[in-house]
């Protein structure tokens, strides 16, 4: 059973960062102008030609600037940490304790996992169906370069492909959650295989590619789940360990604490499922994720 948390009220007052030098004067201007191009980096008027570009130190001051404009424009506390370079060796990914299936390893079948092993202080956003699709949700993450994935049933995402294709050019990666989102293990062999391999097709016809990664809905699976998912290209099979929700978080373990590498899982949904937005979703966990000093890290830079 995973426990309840308390709901943490997010804040309303906005902290400052501590920001150097001349630091404060770019965020007091960008506020002012909002995303608006620096001064330094128009050409002056009159000139015709191109401006000169800035120097490393004005480009991350002004950066920090305009994140400090959009931290504050979404509500945040503060500024989200900025999660270390991928890792050019990647860690060595193997099932989470307590997996029933026999010979996993022998049957080179994919880890279900619920924690990266890492020492970056990090965590990984992932967001599963796909019901919701808040613009506003693409504008927030997009400003402050927030990175997550997507785990996608068709079901839920058909009305509407454009905007999971919006979301996947802003960089983000957009993964297989089954056709119709039904409790795996309940199914047959080949039924388990046409959910999967179906949404493959799906995902190469409308986004380019057939992912890698598949998460099973409701986190259920067997021994048949993985055998189909393998046969149908997939290498890995995250789950979660925490879950975020706009008014409280739920934890697998009983400490009811973030660690290295985490998996949070939260969901496309709004006002229809929650009291409030997946704006007000991913309030409550940046400012909780960046309280506690982790930034957030894209979880294919891991696989």
């Amino acid at each position: 059973m995973r426990a309840v948390v308390q709901n943490d009220k997010s804040r309303t007052r906005f902290r400052w960062l501590a920001l150097g030098g001349g630091a404060v004067t770019l965020a007091a201007a960008t506020l002012l102008s909002g995303c608006a191009e620096p001064e330094s980096v128009r050409p002056a008027s009159g000139q015709g030609g191109p401006a000169r570009p800035q120097d490393p130190a004005a480009r991350r001051a002004a950066e920090h600037a305009r994140l400090v404009a959009a931290a504050r424009r979404w509500g945040l506390d503060q500024v989200p940490l900025t999660p270390p370079p991928a890792p050019a060796a990647k860690p060595r990914i193997t099932a989470r304790e307590g997996f029933e299936v026999d010979h996993q390893e022998d049957w080179n079948l994919p880890p279900v996992f619920t924690t990266v092993p890492t020492r970056d202080k990090v965590v990984f956003l992932t967001i599963d169906d796909g019901a919701e699709k808040d613009p506003r949700f693409l504008a927030m993450m997009r400003e402050l370069k927030v990175p997550y994935t997507a785990f996608l049933s068709d079901y839920l995402i058909k009305d509407d492909y454009a905007y999971f294709r919006k979301m996947r050019s802003y960089g983000n990666t957009l993964n297989n959650h089954t056709l119709h989102h039904p409790y795996l293990p309940g199914l047959s062999y080949e039924e388990q295989k046409d959910e999967i391999c179906g949404m493959q097709a799906v995902m190469k016809k409308q986004f380019g590619k057939a992912p890698t990664v598949f998460r099973p809905p409701y986190g259920n699976y067997n021994q048949d789940t993985l055998v189909a998912a393998k046969e149908c290209g997939i290498k890995y099979a995250p789950i979660w360990n925490e879950e975020v929700f706009v008014d409280h978080w739920e934890y697998r373990e009983d400490d009811r604490r973030l660690r290295r590498g985490d998996i949070v899982l939260t969901h496309f949904r709004g006002r229809d499922d929650w009291d409030g937005t997946m704006v007000d979703d991913m309030r409550r966990f940046l400012n909780k994720v960046t309280r506690e000093g982790y930034a957030v890290a894209r979880l294919e830079d891991y696989l």
